[in-house]
C-alpha cells in the first residue's frame, strides 16, 4: 500500500503469436499502486473477459518489477464513508469478475503483491511468483481490513488459520513461505516469471472448450451442498459432450490413441 504519482494503465490484449492467450497488464510505476482510476479500468477489463470467446487463458502481470503494491492510501484519505463504500465495491466487483472469468487465469507475480495487489493475485486460478516476491494483506496495520476479496479468498486458498495469521497480524511473507503455505503455486527465478506464466497459459489456451466448464464446476460447486454440486456437474458435462471439441477428442482417442487431439476451442 504505497502512494504513486503516476497515471494508471490497464491493458488487455492478445499475446503476440497466439490470440487465444490474453495478457492483462497493470502499469502504474513505480510499484503499481492501485488508484481509483485503475479500479475502474480493472473492472472494465475483467468484464470484457466474460463476453470474450477468443481468449481461453489470461496472464495477469504488473511487469518485471512489481505486481501491484495495493490501494493508493493517499487517495483513500479524501473519501467519505459512503464514497469509500461505493468505490470499494467497484474494486471488489472487479476482482470477482476476474475470479469468475471463464478463462483460465494465471498471476505472474514479481516484487510486491500487497493489499489489493495480493487480492488480485488471489482472484487468479494460479499464481506463479519470483523468488524475490513479497505478498501479504497488511491492511490491519492501517486500522482497516482487506475488503476486495482477501478475507474470503485467502481462507479458501491457505485455510482459515493461515488466513487469520496473515490478516490479523498484517505480516508480509516472502516467496519461499508463500509457496510453503500454498499462497503461490510455483516459484521461479524473477526473470522467468512472465515466460513461465505464458507457457502455462498457452497449454490452457490450446486446450478444449471443456476447460471453461470444468473451472465453473469446481468453483461454483465448492460452495454448494454435494447433491447440488453433482447436479451442476451433470449439467456441465452434458454441455461439454455437445461441443465440437468433445466429438473430436473422443474420436481422436479411438482412432489415434490418448493425448493426440488438437482442440479448436468450440
Amino acid at each position: 500500500m504505497i502512494s504513486s504519482p503516476e497515471p494508471a494503465k490497464v491493458r488487455l490484449e492478445p499475446y503476440p503469436g497466439d490470440e487465444q492467450l490474453a495478457i492483462l497488464r497493470i502499469e502504474r510505476p513505480p510499484v503499481n499502486a492501485l488508484d481509483q482510476s485503475m479500479w475502474d479500468l480493472l473492472e472494465n477489463a475483467a468484464a470484457a473477459l466474460h463476453g470474450n470467446t477468443t481468449y481461453r487463458a489470461v496472464v495477469i502481470t504488473g511487469g518485471a518489477e512489481h505486481f501491484a503494491a495495493g490501494a493508493d492510501v493517499k487517495e483513500m484519505l479524501d473519501l467519505s464513508v459512503p464514497e469509500f463504500d461505493r468505490r470499494n465495491r467497484v474494486l471488489q466487483q472487479a476482482f470477482h469478475a476476474v475470479a469468475t472469468a471463464p478463462q483460465i487465469t494465471i498471476a505472474a507475480v514479481n516484487g510486491y503483491a500487497l493489499g489489493g495487489g495480493c487480492e488480485l493475485a488471489l482472484a487468479a486460478d494460479f499464481r506463479i511468483a519470483g523468488r524475490g516476491a513479497t505478498l501479504g494483506l497488511p491492511e490491519i496495520t492501517l486500522g482497516i481490513m482487506p475488503g476486495s476479496g482477501g478475507t474470503q479468498r485467502l481462507s479458501r486458498t491457505i485455510g482459515i488459520a493461515g488466513a487469520k495469521d496473515l490478516i490479523l497480524s498484517g505480516r508480509l511473507v516472502r516467496a519461499e513461505e508463500a509457496l510453503r503455505i500454498g499462497l503461490v503455486d510455483q516459484l521461479v527465478d524473477d526473470a522467468e516469471v512472465f515466460d513461465t506464466a505464458v507457457a502455462k497459459g498457452l497449454t490452457y489456451a490450446r486446450g478444449p472448450w471443456a476447460l471453461r466448464y470444468a473451472k465453473q464446476a469446481i468453483d461454483a460447486g465448492a460452495g454448494l451442498p454435494i447433491d447440488h454440486g453433482l447436479a451442476l456437474e451433470a449439467d456441465l458435462i452434458t454441455e461439454c459432450f455437445a461441443s465440437a471439441d468433445a466429438r473430436h477428442g473422443l474420436r481422436s482417442f479411438v482412432e489415434d490413441g490418448p493425448r493426440k487431439a488438437t482442440f479448436q476451442g468450440r
